[in-house]
Parts: structure tokens; C-alpha cells; sequence
């Protein structure tokens, strides 16, 4: 993460890769890829840069999620209005007791911890004290079209800018019992991608980074990418986020299982440590068959049964394969579902 010098040295370097990647035939004037530095292609660039900064949090060794984690995290924000709120992926401030951005010109600011929404993934934080940053343009997410050209902004290493392109917009379900409907994937792959910012050809903000994936084209097309989760998630949410430190509700029901596609099976691969699936006696190497008499052979589909049978408090029934037991029997478990929120050690 730069501590001492700016990343707008990087300007004419943005320009020279962004001719690579110009807009699609259809795409109206507006829509021009930025311009180098001069006159109004200034603005636009600065626009993209001036708002990304280092995050910097501490999580207790007792947190949750201090083991897959870490307790030492960081990664790229983006500041989205004049006073000084950030946003970033959610894991990099999940149960943090503390946080500081660090600046473009390497100074480091303290930082108070806003909000967490499991559903989308998004964290806020804001700086402490007055800033003099410029904020980030919101763009449209759906408007951005497979092929479409995209530059992520992230604040570390060598590269912090990558242009790309968007390869593919699909469903992505993570083995923590997280579903996007519209994850937007890009390549070739930023390797800083935690929080960092995707910007469309017109210097707006359309997606902040998650993960580093091998099949951002397509389950079929092995290509390494990023997953980006997609802006226009967060502007239903924002206001509720800032007012409550978490996204509206209801709540999904939480298992606490952590599951893995094989062969269009899924495998539990670890349970939460006093989770509502440990207490219902789920183990590890479970295979799950269904839910509620449902057959289910990937992770949004098996996400999607769960909730459909009721909130935090609600009685679900899965359909596991003990995989310890000598006979092929496939038993209905009931778990007892609980808010994953109120699992979570959170920093009031």
C-alpha cells in the first residue's frame, strides 16, 4: 500500500491503457473513454483517482472470523460523498474494533466503522475530520454490458490500475451462504482486487472488488478474473446502512455450513463453530442432497430452498448424506436457523 507518494503520477499511464479499451460502436458521445490529462479529460481521471484510499482495520483474536481472515486486514475504499464516507468490500471491516484510511499523499486518518451488509457484502466507513477528497461519481452497474471496457482501481503494489474488460454477468453464490444475482465479472484479474474500485469508461464507480476468481467467464471457461459487486446494490440499501450499521431486513436464515460443488453435489467442508447446523449435529464431509425434500445440485439453488422456509428462528429441513455412516440413507436434518448477524462478534 503506497505511503508516501500519490498514484496520480499514473495519469498518462491510465490514459495510454484506456486506448485499448475503447467503448462499444453503439455507445453514445458520452460514453467516450477518458481523455489524458487537460481540460475536462483532467477532471474525468481525477475523478476516477482522487477518491481511492488505503483501509486499514484491527479484528480481535476472539472475532468469528479472526481465523479465515485474519486480524490484520486491508485493502482499497472508495470515498462516495463530501464527508468523508468510504466505501469497501464488507470483510475488510467485518468485526474490526478499528480502522484508518491512508491517504494518496500516505497520510494515515482514523477511521469509524459505519456499517456491515452480509446480503450485498458492502462496508462503509468514515473518516474522521475533515477531508480534502474529491468523491467518487456513482455510475449505473446495469447498464454495463458483457465485453464493455472497465478500469479497477485498487490502492497497492506496483499495479494498482488495471483495465479490463467485463467477461460475464451471472448468479455467484459463495460457500458462506452469500448469493449475488448480478455479480459482475472482469478480466485479466486485479491482484489487489479487496474493495478496490471499477470504473466504467466515463470515470464513474460501478463496482467494488471481492474476489479473485479462476472462471470469470463462465463455470465452463477457465479464465482468472474478479468478481465485482455491483454499484447499483447499494443504492436501495445506503440511507439504512448509514442509519442502522447494517442493511434492511428481514434477515436470511443461517445454517453456519461452509459448502463446496463436486460433480453436482455439495460437500460440506466445514461448520461454523456454534453454529445452528453444529447444534443440529451437521459435520464435516456431509454431503447435502436437498432442502426440504427439494434436490438441490448447486449453492444458489440449495441458498434458495433455505430461505424460502422462513426467517432467523424458523425450523429449515436439509437432506444430508452422512458420510460417516455405513449406510447410503439420506436423513432430514432440522436446524434451528439464527441471524448471522447476532453470531458475529460486531463493534457496537
Amino acid at each position: 500500500m503506497p505511503t508516501d507518494r500519490s498514484i496520480l503520477w499514473l495519469l498518462p499511464a491510465v490514459f495510454a491503457l484506456l486506448l485499448l479499451f475503447p467503448p462499444p460502436a453503439s455507445a453514445s458521445p458520452g460514453d467516450a473513454p477518458l481523455r489524458p490529462p487537460g481540460a475536462d479529460g483532467e477532471s474525468a481521471m481525477e475523478r476516477v483517482l482522487g477518491g481511492i484510499v488505503g483501509i486499514r482495520t484491527t479484528v480481535p483474536e476472539n472475532a468469528r472470523t479472526a481465523g479465515s481472515l485474519g486480524t490484520e486486514r486491508q485493502g482499497t475504499g472508495i470515498v462516495i460523498d463530501e464527508s468523508g464516507l468510504v466505501l469497501t468490500i464488507g470483510y475488510l471491516i467485518l468485526e474490526a474494533t478499528s480502522a484508518e484510511v491512508v491517504l494518496q499523499d500516505g497520510g494515515a486518518r482514523p477511521a469509524a466503522l459505519v456499517a456491515y451488509d452480509h446480503n450485498t457484502g458492502f462496508g462503509l466507513l468514515r473518516i474522521r475530520g475533515p477531508i480534502q477528497v474529491t468523491p467518487a461519481t456513482l455510475g449505473s452497474s446495469t447498464e454495463l454490458a458483457e465485453g464493455a471496457g472497465v478500469v479497477s482501481v485498487a490502492m497497492g503494489g506496483a499495479r494498482p490500475i488495471t483495465p479490463a474488460r467485463v467477461v460475464s454477468r451471472r448468479v455467484f453464490a459463495g460457500y458462506w451462504e452469500y448469493l449475488l444475482e448480478d455479480a459482475i465479472f472482469t478480466a485479466p484479474a486485479n491482484p489487489f482486487f479487496g474493495g478496490a474500485g471499477l470504473f466504467d469508461m466515463r470515470g464513474r464507480l460501478v463496482g467494488i472488488g471481492s474476489l479473485v476468481v479462476n472462471d470469470a467467464a463462465g463455470p465452463t471457461e477457465p479464465v482468472h478474473g474478479n468478481m465485482f459487486v455491483p454499484i447499483d446494490a447499494l443504492k436501495p440499501i445506503l440511507k439504512v446502512m448509514v442509519e442502522t450499521g447494517r442493511g434492511p431486513g428481514p434477515a436470511h436464515p443461517w445454517l453456519g455450513v461452509y459448502t463446496h460443488e463436486v460433480r453436482g453435489r455439495l460437500v460440506i467442508m466445514r461448520v461454523a463453530d456454534g453454529s445452528p447446523a453444529e447444534q443440529a449435529g451437521v459435520k464435516t464431509g456431509d454431503i447435502i442432497m436437498g432442502a426440504n425434500g427439494r434436490h438441490v445440485s448447486d449453492m444458489a439453488e440449495f441458498y434458495r430452498r433455505v430461505w424460502a422456509q422462513g426467517g432467523p428462528g424458523s425450523d429449515i429441513t436439509i437432506d444430508v448424506l452422512d458420510q460417516g455412516s455405513p449406510e447410503l440413507e439420506i436423513k432430514k436434518i432440522k436446524i434451528r436457523a439464527a441471524d448471522r448477524y447476532d453470531w458475529l462478534r460486531l463493534a457496537k
